[in-house]
């Protein structure tokens, strides 16, 4: 009894081992949630998709999920892009979406889509239910030099057939900012743009700005208008306030060669005054040299002292003379 009671146990741990292994190799809860479904799916299908390292779980929900939106969509589709790195739950709720709303979108497609790295999901929605892309605020300068700052809200609709290579947001925001700068730059005046904010958004809008791009722009609505700066006003100070630097450094320039030259002058000066003194110092010489050679007499000598004396003297009442008139 003993060995039949452990050869009886150790073939139920035996039993269970195996049935243990068997369910986890193979999915069979899955299995009978496909059938009950409605949907056909090969047990041994499923024991593929184990050896092929595919999750049974990732393909058939989707697929279950499929067959009741009433898609048509095969297994090796799933698995394909499964194996390819996609979200498969991601692009059957897409295709699902998109047959809600009527809109043509093969499998081929939102696979595409979804391994380009886009939410394929998000861009049905989108085609749906537009988005509003709001803009910061956008500085553009007039012609009178005004600066205008403007913000724009931007509606756009996801466009099924660009999202694989079309560009993306940033795209639609930087060209709409470059339209807003040209159109705030080609206007006149100021005033236009604050009495006609739309004038902006019509300008922009005709210009295709969603070529190349995922999206098609319905809108551009202008949301706020503000003042900036007076530019104009701020260039012609910088440039004045250059021009007087200029001015002030070819004036210094002027003082300066006048200073040199002055000191030049001055330097001309007391060059002279040193020739008259050497001149002055030769007169003696010159009068001792002529009494000597008996050229010059003494009474010569004696008026020549007395009309010295009587300038001098002359010299001395007019400079009293010219004292007494300016204290007066």
């Amino acid at each position: 009894m003993g060995l039949e009671t452990i050869g009886l146990a150790a073939a139920i741990i035996a039993v269970i081992v195996v049935l243990s292994i068997f369910f986890t190799f193979v999915p069979i809860t899955l299995w009978i949630s496909a059938m009950a479904a409605g949907v056909r799916i090969s047990i041994f299908t499923l024991i593929g998709m184990r050896l092929r390292r595919v999750i049974p779980s990732r393909i058939v929900n989707p697929l279950i999920k499929a067959s009741k939106a009433g898609l048509t969509v095969t297994i090796n589709q799933l698995e394909s892009h499964y194996l390819a790195g996609g979200n498969v739950d991601r692009v059957v709720n897409a295709l699902i979406a998109a047959h809600r709303a009527n809109i043509d979108l093969p499998f081929e497609r939102a696979a595409a889509i979804d391994l380009a790295g886009r939410d394929v999901l998000e861009a049905v929605q989108m085609s749906v239910n537009p988005k509003v892309i709001e803009t910061p605020f956008i500085a553009g300068v007039a012609m009178d030099g005004i600066e205008v700052k403007a913000k724009a809200r931007i509606t756009v609709r996801a466009n099924i057939d660009r999202l694989v290579g079309g560009a993306g947001e940033e795209t639609i925001v930087a060209r709409v900012g470059e339209g807003i700068v040209s159109t705030l730059g080609s206007s006149t005046n100021h005033k236009k743009v604050l009495e006609n904010p739309d004038l902006i958004s019509q300008t922009v809008l005709g210009k295709g700005l969603d070529s190349g791009t995922a999206f098609e722009i319905l809108s551009i609505d202008i949301a706020d208008v503000d003042i900036g700066k007076n530019i104009g006003a701020e260039l012609q100070t910088e440039q004045a306030e250059a021009d007087k630097k200029i001015a002030q450094a070819k004036a210094e320039e002027r003082r300066a060669m006048a200073v040199a030259s002055e000191q030049e002058m001055k330097a001309k000066v007391v060059e002279m005054r040193s020739k008259v003194v050497e001149a002055e110092a030769e007169v003696p010489m010159a009068m001792s040299e002529a009494l000597r050679n008996g050229n010059f007499g003494v009474m010569d000598y004696i008026n020549y002292r007395n009309v010295q004396a009587d300038t001098s003297m002359r010299d001395s009442i007019a400079r009293s003379g010219a004292d007494t008139s300016d204290t007066k």
